[in-house]
């Protein structure tokens, strides 16, 4: 066990090494003060690693990850690192990624039993449910799990437009948009569900627009 940990304390030594040869400051800056203009919402999936993605050194992106990228009224969790970014952060974009091939995505579809996390992902099956029709309309089921990553994600960026926490940012005016975005892990690329929202105007008619996009590429 012992020899996985000196790996693992090695290759931060060696990351940290290869930061200050780019610039012998940066983690002295970076400790005294954290300004970000990006928070992440995504999936804990280990393949899907946020700075990384983006491009992005630490200090740029500010994130929060669980199964399946979900938002939930009721997860204190995610709440209260929402609010955080929001209201003392003040970032200016929030980005909800999902990822095709999702694992999560893939059991709430199924209906594969995993154990505690069943009750987690009755969220997605939420999901699943309020599409079925036009998601079961789809051939290939390959489409159907692809559609329902791209479909989970715009549902929560909908749940996330209609927290409190976002509802009074947008009351006092304050500058910040969601975006709904899909990664994938066969190419590295992300790609927007164009559904950008910086108002709690016209949710739905923003909503109802990029799932009738998803469904129109489908045919």
């Amino acid at each position: 066990m012992s020899n996985h940990l000196d790996f693992l304390l090695k290759q931060n030594r060696l990351w940290s090494q290869s930061i200050k040869d780019r610039d012998n400051e940066f983690f002295r800056n970076l400790a005294t003060q954290q300004t970000p203009k990006y928070f992440w919402i995504g999936c804990a999936d280990s393949r899907v690693p946020a700075n990384e993605i983006l491009g992005l050194l630490p200090g740029e992106v500010f994130v929060h990850r669980n199964v399946a990228n979900v938002v939930v009224h009721t997860d204190l969790n995610c709440l209260s690192v929402l609010q955080y970014a929001v209201d003392v952060l003040c970032v200016q974009h929030i980005l909800v990624v999902g990822h095709y091939g999702c694992g999560g995505v893939k059991a709430a579809f199924h209906n594969i039993r995993l154990g505690l996390i069943d009750n987690w992902l009755r969220h997605v099956q939420d999901v699943r449910d309020k599409h079925r029709n036009r998601l079961m309309a789809l051939a290939d089921p390959n489409q159907q799990l692809d559609r329902l990553c791209e479909l989970n994600v715009l549902e929560q960026v909908l749940n996330l437009s209609e927290t409190t926490i976002m509802h009074d940012a947008w009351a006092r005016g304050q500058n910040v948009t969601l975006h709904g975005l899909i990664y994938g892990l066969e190419d590295g690329i992300l790609h927007d569900l164009k559904m950008p929202v910086s108002t709690d105007n016209e949710l739905l008619s923003y909503y109802d627009a990029a799932v009738n996009r998803l469904f129109a590429l489908a045919e």
